[in-house]
């Protein structure tokens, strides 16, 4: 395999893999929408110059077809992803996108030997946990009543009692927002069609990914974006809920390193990763870690509102794709420092947070508990 097309490559996570594919000797070309929320200002400085680059749709066929000219592999990133209720946009993004890329290689008979997908953390739902009175279950997402009440914890079906979450496995998938269904459906339409077809086909389901490029325009989402510009304006991070929810975090570069092995590795065929971060850490443990990298002299604040849609604790094993060599290596630390200096070495910074809170205050995404 030779030249290899990412789709979404313009991004902080193809940005990382295009350069590490181009240290190993690979020709790339991205394929890249330019979504002016995520890439106000057009093509990013930082993506490397001897990757070629397009502007295009992946919904679009002539678009899509035009970037699968001569290649021999595909690393599928384009995606939608926010907090909003614009419900259909994830499903023409995340999974007419990639059914469209095996269309156009089954019509038009193209050599394409791989293709990964990114997936995500998000198929999950909440996951799998353990009553210890009643075992373990997979639970409905929290209802709204239950958050309304500031009653955070996810409780046993049977008799209620607060539940402790189990490390997130590749076997059982359970999403409920529109962003993880349509990563779902996107994993059941590449894998199927990549095995009707002979193309042997991976999704990765990336935990939290963090570190230098992750666009701060979009401040719909990601914790490290939204943190870091509240400080960088004086103001201290609000952590919804109770704080406590646990996530696993993982470096961009460790992401790269992954999409680059199952590229690579034939045993990664038709199957799917957890790439997962190296520890479960808290939302206020998270804040707690800027507040002291950017040196802020403020407190982490607890308003009792809530993100309707979030899952309580999320937390991946990394143990599948240890199995062929790959382990996180950027400690968090590390990473969220990274990301911190990178967003300081970027001229005019702006606000773009307050406006994004108000937009889903009024959409009734961020909603204030009654008795936090």
């Amino acid at each position: 395999m030779r030249l290899i097309l990412i789709t979404g490559g313009a991004g902080f996570i193809g940005s990382h893999t295009a350069e590490l594919l181009l240290a190993r000797g690979y020709r790339v070309r991205i394929l890249d929408s330019l979504q002016p929320r995520v890439h106000p200002h057009g093509w990013p400085s930082y993506l490397p110059a001897e990757a070629e680059r397009l502007q295009g749709d992946v919904r679009v066929p002539a678009d899509l077809a035009r970037a699968l000219e001569g290649v021999d592999a595909v690393i599928h990133l384009a995606a939608y992803q926010d907090y909003m209720p614009d419900y259909s946009t994830f499903l023409h993004v995340n999974t007419v996108g990639p059914a469209l890329l095996y269309e156009i290689v089954a019509a038009r008979r193209l050599p394409v030997r791989k293709v990964v997908v990114a997936s995500s953390q998000a198929v999950y739902g909440e996951g799998e946990y353990v009553c210890a009175e009643h075992g373990s279950c997979w639970p409905q997402a929290r209802s709204a009543e239950q958050l309304d009440r500031g009653d955070w914890e996810v409780r046993c079906p049977v008799c209620a009692a607060p539940m402790q979450p189990v490390l997130l496995t590749e076997g059982r998938v359970q999403p409920h927002t529109p962003y993880g269904i349509s990563k779902y459906a996107a994993e059941l339409v590449s894998l199927n069609l990549g095995r009707m077809l002979g193309i042997p086909t991976v999704n990765l389901r990336y935990s939290i990914v963090q570190g230098p490029r992750n666009s701060f325009y979009n401040a719909y989402s990601g914790i490290c974006r939204i943190f870091t510009l509240r400080l960088l304006h004086g103001q201290p991070p609000v952590c919804y809920e109770d704080g406590q929810q646990r996530r696993d975090y993982v470096s961009v570069l460790d992401v790269a390193r992954a999409n680059v092995l199952v590229l690579e590795d034939s045993r990664a065929d038709f199957r799917v990763f957890n790439v997962a971060g190296q520890k479960a850490t808290t939302v206020l443990e998270y804040a707690q870690l800027l507040i002291r990298l950017t040196g802020a002299a403020v407190e982490p604040m607890l308003t009792g509102e809530f993100r309707f849609g979030d899952t309580r604790h999320t937390v991946s094993s990394g143990a599948a794709l240890a199995e062929l060599g790959w382990r996180p290596e950027v400690p968090l630390e590390q990473f969220v420092a990274d990301y911190l200096a990178w967003v300081r070495a970027q001229p005019a910074v702006g606000d773009f947070f307050t406006a994004a809170t108000d937009a889903m205050r009024q959409a009734r995404v961020l909603r204030r508990a009654r008795r936090p």
